[in-house]
């Protein structure tokens, strides 16, 4: 430690008003060693808070760490009139409520130990859920808004809240924060000479708004010194007695001693430093998330071809009648974000469903753009807004054709999404497959809209990343394929050394003949070999197993997606076709 820490030099010029975060309720003690002797160290810092509204600010500015710091009382109050005092409430005078508490203390001496509760009308208003130590907003990125900190026996320590949101709530209640709070820094040293602290003087003195002290005594002086103690008891009282009841007290029915001393051997000298300060915290007067005031922070997008741009704002119009195109990167920029998922509604459109409970409808145009109706964008909150605005490019390729004929002739098309009937044909698959040989398929089922987030043609950027795409093919159908079952069904001399796939092509042989089944299952034996590829890129393999997948490799890389999860899913359909269907139909 040294006479900046003692002296809280860097602390005291910094304010909550400025700050991220802002302590609600805190009663901090970071200690070490024995309070007695020298080589303690400690550091305390303790807040307490009322917010108020207007008409109360005149005499809360009166108010202090007695009146709102970590003392004082936050419970509710019922009166023997039938006045009864929530505890939101604050009270000056008894019935006289002149601010909001926004942190309640439960007190739970029965089960051991107090909790620290967040006001639920905060929690509710700012649209928070809990999550762990922290409450965090869903509908922006699950953003921590507030959090708690407990010791190592589960006592809370610290509620503290983000400022942004903070002004929000308080913006739209037409409250003002008031915060007292305390800091206290300790250190025993052996002599005031040879230490860090040679040369301070004790000092009382404002600063920064609030007000120093520092305090230099000897440790005898803090713990030591003289002593008394007195005991006095009764003499009337039979134990004996089987039910003793005791008189009024008098001299003759008591007795009493008493002992006196002095205590020392204390050495070393405590230097100490204190801060005490008032602050306020301010709105200004805007509530987005609460209130919904308009939010002046939006982005703006390319809305044509020479690279013109309007402002978010000038685009929030139902008949705004434009379009915006956006790189295909930013689905997957999206669906990074918890909480958000992709469906489709057809080949080439589909949503990006997000927190904030929106499904932006988009489609995939001539040139691989995504394409979005104007306002589907500008309605959306300012922060999905800006992931969106990062992506954003000037037109090229027209409108998705798909997303037109829906949003302008209102005639959807009727197409379905590769990713779609390969999630289709498994289940059929597996429904027949158990239907006429009474063994299941799969030896595990899977979340199929979870999984799609997964396996889908916006994965596939580079070969790299298209490699790993079969490798979550693979991972849906074939790692699930339940081998004891197939090697039931299976006629082949070596099943017990046969894998899953082999087994199952074994299986549609003998129905079929080996050749046909071989070719078949091309696709599916594809992608189990370019997943390989996946743990070596260098392999010269990769090459024939995207041929054998039945990838154009001239496509790019977005089609290669959609071709091996189209190639992968037609394999499954042919091969239910061929087992349970009309085999015609699976040419």
């Amino acid at each position: 430690m040294n006479e900046a820490w003692i002296l809280q030099a860097s602390e005291i010029r910094r304010l909550f008003s400025r700050a991220t975060w802002v302590p609600l309720r805190a009663s901090l003690n970071d200690e070490m060693g024995n309070v007695k002797e020298i080589g303690y160290t400690g550091d305390v810092f303790a807040c307490g808070y009322v917010a108020f509204p207007k008409q109360h600010r005149e005499l809360a500015e009166r108010l202090s760490w007695s009146d709102i710091g970590i003392g004082h009382t936050i419970a509710p109050y019922a009166y023997m009139d039938g006045h009864y005092s929530p505890i939101d409430e604050y009270q000056y005078n008894d019935k006289e409520p002149i601010g909001i508490n926004l942190v309640f203390e439960h007190p739970q001496p029965v089960v051991g130990g107090r909790q620290w509760i967040l006001n639920p009308d905060l929690v509710v208003a700012l649209r928070l859920i809990k999550d762990g130590s922290n409450w965090v907003r869903p509908e922006e990125d699950f953003v921590v808004v507030a959090r708690e900190k407990m010791d190592s026996d589960g006592h809370p320590l610290l509620i503290e809240i983000k400022r942004e949101f903070l002004m929000d709530y308080l913006a739209a209640r037409g409250l003002s924060l008031r915060l007292s709070y305390y800091r206290k820094r300790i250190e025993n040293v052996a002599d005031l000479k040879d230490s860090l602290y040679n040369g301070l003087d004790e000092i009382q003195e404002q600063r920064e708004g609030g007000r120093y002290e520092l305090r230099i005594r000897k440790l005898n002086a803090v713990f030591g010194g003289s002593w008394a103690s007195m005991r006095v008891w009764r003499t009337d009282v039979d134990g004996e007695e089987d039910a003793p009841v005791m008189g009024p007290e008098t001299n003759d029915n008591t007795a009493s001693e008493s002992a006196r001393g002095h205590l020392s051997g204390y050495p070393g000298v405590r230097v100490e430093g204190e801060f005490w300060r008032d602050e306020w915290i301010e709105h200004q007067g805007k509530s987005i998330r609460v209130r919904g005031d308009k939010d002046q922070n939006l982005p703006h997008f390319i809305v044509d071809t020479d690279g013109s741009r309007k402002f978010s704002a000038e685009l929030n119009n139902e008949d705004i009648g434009r379009w915006l195109w956006f790189r295909p990167s930013v689905v997957n920029e999206l669906l990074s974000h918890r909480g958000f998922s992709l469906e489709w509604y057809s080949a080439e459109t589909g949503a990006i469903k997000s927190t904030s409970g929106y499904s932006t409808h988009f489609g995939i145009n001539s040139s691989e753009l995504i394409t979005v109706y104007a306002y589907d964008i500008a309605k959306l909150p300012a922060w999905e807004q800006f992931l969106w605005a990062a992506s954003n490019v000037a037109p090229e390729g027209k409108v998705s054709t798909e997303l037109l004929s829906s949003q302008v002739k209102a005639q959807p098309a009727d197409t379905t999404a590769m990713e779609e009937m390969l999630f289709g044909c498994m289940r059929l698959m597996e429904a027949d497959f158990r239907k006429s040989f009474g063994e299941p398929l799969f030896s595990h089922d899977i979340d199929d809209a979870a999984s799609m987030q997964h396996v889908s043609r916006f994965s596939s950027k580079d070969q790299a990343s298209l490699l790993r795409l079969a490798k979550e093919l693979v991972r849906i159908f074939t790692d699930r394929l339940d081998v004891r079952a197939l090697r039931k069904l299976s006629n082949h001399p070596g099943k017990e050394k046969l894998a899953s796939n082999k087994l199952l092509q074994n299986i549609l042989a003998q129905k079929v003949g080996e050749a046909r089944a071989r070719e078949v299952f091309a696709a599916i034996v594809g992608a189990y070999d370019m997943r390989v590829g996946d743990a070596h890129p260098t392999s010269s393999k990769i090459g024939e197993a995207l041929e054998l997948a039945g990838i154009d490799t001239a496509a790019s890389y977005l089609r290669q997606g959609e071709q091996l999860i189209g190639n992968f899913g037609h394999s499954i359909w042919r091969a239910r076709s061929l087992l349970f269907g009309d085999q015609e139909k699976s040419k």
